[in-house]
């Protein structure tokens, strides 16, 4: 049957009354014992370093577009993730400034560097400010490990700066490179295929072949002219005699006459009066007529004589204007047969053009792609070298410590005072929270309404305690040896927490 809670108080104040010696002995060994807790628990020193993220500075924008600064999005994870790598770590655990004692034995290295790695911390500190901190047992450990945390962290960030700004800009600098040669080795391949192809390209071979086509055109249609002007001398010749009766001398130059008169308005059925032909026959006839008249007046005292025969001169003149047309037609078709020559040469090189545009197409579309890669790796690489002087300079994302590692007087965490007051507390508790758990397990009835409430039924009587004078006297003895052994146990207790605050102890 369960005390109720009214009663509890009362049961719990009878039963350390009754059980005074186990309550001090119950107060001493949790007292003290937290105070002993309190003396081995292992009590940890923190220093952090806060360190200062300047990513404003006036640099950045008077090289915005031109140069491209080092960032880091996560600054804290970067820092830890920096931090914890073997070459900082290794570094920090064999200074022997900040281990002078320690051993550099590898095997103590090694856990030297697990216990830094396990201890270390980095923290945000708002927008532009992180903090890196160090626990130690240890006091000025956890001082200069912070402190040369903090210097490590700066070394190795502005060296991570500058070798990623280095291999950006060697990177760059292989492909500026690599691209100059394929640039080149293309440049030289087109050189060679135009120094071996010289047919020129598709517009120049149509242009040639227009040309030569229209060139043909205008020749035949000058052999067709030249055709029908045979045609015609070869009439004209068939109705001329071949020779001439000549009496007197009027008579030879009037029948002249008369045959080049014939033979210029023959010309001037197919010609205009502009015509070289036409224009010679003209001055002809002039110059037979001034004959004629220079002669007349002989004539008019010679007796006339037989007439005899003699070539025909406009016979002759036909045979050679016949001759000499022929000759012109015999020319056009030798023409007509080197325009066609050319046109089937003109044909063949055109195949031969169409043949190679595919590859001169290639080696111009390559040289262009290449160019325009290379083009823009130039400018990269420009971008690149500043950066790189930036950061070899100091620009850009720059870190800073705004406050240097502090010498921890306070361990972080609980501390020993916390640990002084809290065994009191539970020494004085302790009794009373025990009698407590015992009195709620306890199966024996202790108050009337435990009973009632149990069985159901009242209780009529309840015969109380009665104690002799002897057993109260003995009992307030008791009492006040148990006082002064507690004033005297808590006087030393607060006794050992000041000389151990006063480094006494």
């Amino acid at each position: 049957m369960a005390l109720p809670l009214s009663q509890l108080p009362i049961e719990i104040v009878r039963e350390v009354r009754q059980r005074k010696w186990l309550a001090f002995l119950v107060f001493l060994l949790v007292s003290f014992g937290v105070l002993g807790a309190g003396f081995v628990f292992p009590y940890k020193y923190q220093s952090d370093v806060i360190i200062f993220v300047d990513d404003k500075n006036i640099i950045g924008p008077l090289m915005e577009g031109r140069a491209v600064t080092t960032e880091i999005n996560d600054r804290t994870s970067a820092a830890k993730e920096l931090l914890m790598t073997r070459d900082v770590m290794e570094k920090l655990a064999t200074d022997q400034n900040v281990f002078p004692d320690a051993s550099m034995e590898q095997e103590a290295v090694e856990a030297r560097i697990a216990r830094l790695r396990e201890d270390l911390s980095v923290r945000p500190r708002g927008d532009s400010y992180f903090s890196v901190g160090f626990s130690a047992s240890s006091p000025i450990e956890a001082f200069r490990v912070a402190q040369r945390l903090g210097q490590l962290f700066i070394a190795e960030s502005n060296e991570r700066k500058r070798r990623e700004s280095r291999s950006a800009y060697d990177f760059i600098d292989k492909q500026v490179k690599s691209y100059e040669r394929q640039l080149a080795d293309v440049e030289a391949r087109l050189k060679e295929f135009l120094s071996e192809n010289t047919d020129g390209t598709e517009q120049e071979a149509n242009a040639r072949m227009a040309q030569l086509r229209n060139q043909l055109e205008l020749a035949q249609i000058e052999k067709q002219e030249l055709e029908s002007r045979v045609a015609s001398l070869q009439q004209q010749l068939a109705d001329v005699n071949p020779t001439i009766r000549q009496g007197r001398t009027e008579d030879a130059y009037r029948g002249r006459i008369q045959a080049l008169e014939e033979r210029l308005d023959n010309l001037r059925l197919q010609y205009h009066d502009t015509y070289p032909d036409i224009v010679i026959l003209q001055e002809q006839l002039a110059e037979l007529r001034k004959q004629r008249e220079l002669n007349a007046g002989d004539t008019e005292q010679q007796p006339p004589v037989e007439g005899e025969e003699a070539v025909n001169p406009f016979y002759q003149e036909l045979s050679a204007a016949l001759s000499k047309a022929r000759a012109d037609v015999a020319t056009v078709d030798t023409r007509i047969a080197s325009f066609e020559r050319l046109m089937q040469q003109q044909e063949l090189r055109m195949e031969r053009i169409q043949a190679n545009k595919a590859e001169y197409s290639e080696l111009t579309r390559d040289m262009e792609v290449n160019r325009e890669i290379y083009d823009d790796l130039l400018k990269r690489r420009e971008k690149a070298r500043v950066s790189m002087h930036l950061d070899i300079e100091g620009q850009g994302l720059n870190y800073r410590i705004n406050e240097t590692a502090q010498y921890p007087r306070n361990p972080s965490g609980p501390q020993f005072s916390m640990f002084a007051a809290a065994g009191l507390f539970l020494g004085i508790m302790a009794p009373f929270g025990a009698v407590a758990g015992l009195l709620q397990i306890d199966p024996r009835v202790r108050a009337r309404k435990q009973l009632e409430e149990g069985i159901g039924l009242p209780v009529l009587a309840e015969i109380p305690r009665v104690r002799t004078p002897y057993e109260k006297r003995h009992d307030r003895r008791l009492t006040t040896a148990v006082i002064v052994l507690a004033v005297l146990a808590i006087a030393a207790y607060l006794g050992v927490v000041v000389a151990t605050h006063f480094g006494v102890l």
